[in-house]
C-alpha cells in the first residue's frame, strides 16, 4: 500500500513541534533542583529610608536565565543580603514562589529608583505576586527586612544598575 504524502507531513509536522516543545522547556526551566549562588556584586545597595541609610549585599539576575530561576531552591540568606532583579525595560511584573523555601520580601521599584510597592512572598506558593504597576526592578530580601529598615513606597534604592536606568 503506497504511503500517502500528507500523512508523512503531518508525522515530520508532529515530530518537529514535540522536539521544538522539549527544547523550549529545557532552556526555560532549571533542569535541576539546586539553588543559584550568583556572585555578590562588590557595588552594595543602598535604602534611603527615613530613619537613615540601609546598605546591602546583593546578587544581580539581569539575564533570563538568572531572573527566572532567582532564590528558588535556597535554603538561608543572610539578613544583609538580597538579589536584584534587573529588566532592560520598565514592564509589568509578576513573580511567585513555586520551589522557594525563603519566606521574602518582593520589593518593586521604578526606573527611577523609588520603591512602588512591598509584597510578601509565602514560601513554595504559586499565587502570583505583582505591584499593579510597571517596575523596572525588584529587590527580593528575607521576610520582614524591608518592615525592619523602613523601606516602604517612596523610599529611594541606589545601587549602580539603578542609576544607570535613571540615567545617573
Amino acid at each position: 500500500m503506497p504511503r500517502k504524502p500528507w500523512i508523512f507531513a503531518g508525522t515530520a509536522t508532529v515530530a518537529a513541534l514535540a522536539a521544538a516543545a522539549f527544547l523550549f522547556l529545557q532552556t526555560t526551566f532549571p533542569a535541576t533542583s539546586q539553588a543559584q549562588n550568583l556572585p555578590v556584586d562588590p557595588a552594595p545597595l543602598v535604602a534611603i529610608t527615613a530613619s537613615g541609610v540601609k546598605s546591602f549585599g546583593i546578587e544581580v539576575a539581569d539575564d533570563p536565565a538568572e531572573r527566572s530561576t532567582g532564590l528558588m531552591f535556597r535554603e538561608t540568606m543572610p539578613q544583609d543580603r538580597g538579589m536584584l532583579f534587573v529588566f532592560e525595560n520598565t514592564q509589568p511584573a509578576s513573580f511567585w514562589m513555586k520551589n522557594t523555601p525563603l519566606p521574602l520580601d518582593l520589593v518593586f521599584i521604578g526606573e527611577d529608583g523609588r520603591v512602588r510597592a512591598v509584597k510578601q512572598g509565602e514560601p513554595q506558593s504559586e499565587a502570583v505576586i505583582s505591584p499593579g504597576v510597571p517596575v523596572r526592578f525588584v529587590l527580593e530580601l528575607n521576610a520582614g527586612v524591608a518592615e525592619r529598615t523602613g523601606i516602604v513606597a517612596g523610599t529611594e534604592i541606589r545601587h549602580p544598575a539603578i542609576d544607570r536606568a535613571a540615567g545617573g
